[in-house]
């Protein structure tokens, strides 16, 4: 399964960072970390500046050491997601009905139209059709967007609530809104990639690369899974085997990993903010 730097990045900021007693993580122990997922030096370094840049880090310095840690920004981020990274139904929508958000981005702002749609989408939000996103429940949009507050000045942006009409199934908005073929292909790989390290999980020697690897892996499941009604779903839908596996998983690496990362950073003289 192909991770990208910034989502394994993410994932270990989001298990091993926010609202823990780690403040600062030296950048040697993140490339090496990275690296053992497979992700060149140059790579990582590139991925920690533009994160940087974006405010989602903060980069402190002692002489010639550095280390990264969250930037309010980046905290805002993870903890919005945190809610639904350990949710007891990380797949099923909140409240009854759907929700519609429009929006209109001045083409100068090109880069502000990506990052509302990554928002929208991480949200559970389909394309329905031309400028017009739709999401099973009642999706709570201020806190959705909350993260992106700096990059929606010149943002007209809409959003309502919406019931079908008895006689008008919704069935066919699913369908063009979502891939389900495609949703369930996330799941069987996510299931399918993880099958061989929760049969031997307690005898995992690398702990903290496999927790920020499974992190990241469940970050994009969750991405890709826009939490749809149990009736546009098939009864065999592997939702539910997905999310017994991340909690079976998470339960039995997270200790170890998290002593993993303290033998590290016992070992990483980690510079101090001034």
């Amino acid at each position: 399964m192909s991770r990208r730097p910034e989502q394994l990045l993410l994932a270990f900021l989001g298990e091993f960072v926010l609202d823990a007693d780690v403040e600062h993580v030296p950048s040697a122990v993140l490339i090496g970390l990275l690296a053992e997922l497979g992700t060149g030096d140059a790579a990582t370094r590139a991925t920690l500046a533009r994160m940087s840049r974006r405010g989602l880090l903060e980069k402190v310095r002692a002489g010639r050491e550095v280390a990264y840690g969250l930037a309010p920004a980046g905290e805002s981020v993870l903890r919005e997601a945190r809610g639904r990274v350990l949710a007891d139904e990380p797949f099923a929508p909140v409240g009854t009905g759907w929700t519609l958000v429009t929006f209109s981005v001045p083409e100068s702002q090109r880069d502000a139209r990506h990052r509302v749609r990554a928002a929208l989408t991480w949200a559970g939000f389909g394309l329905l059709r031309d400028g017009l996103w739709i999401a099973p429940g009642e999706v709570d949009v201020a806190t959705a967007l909350r993260p992106l507050d700096g990059d929606l000045t010149d943002v007209e942006l809409s959003a309502f609530r919406a019931y079908e009409i008895e006689g008008f199934s919704a069935a066919r908005a699913v369908r063009s809104a979502w891939g389900l073929d495609e949703i369930r292909a996330h799941h069987l790989q996510f299931l399918a990639t993880w099958a061989d390290v929760e049969a031997d999980v307690g005898g995992s020697a690398h702990p903290l690369r496999d927790m920020t690897a499974l992190g990241a892996d469940w970050l994009a499941l969750l991405r890709a899974d826009p939490r749809l009604p149990a009736e546009h779903l098939t009864a065999d839908w592997p939702s539910g085997r997905s999310a017994a596996t991340f909690r079976r998983l998470r339960e039995e690496l997270v200790g170890a990993a998290r002593a993993d990362l303290a033998g590290l950073l016992g070992r990483s003289k980690a510079p101090s903010a001034g």
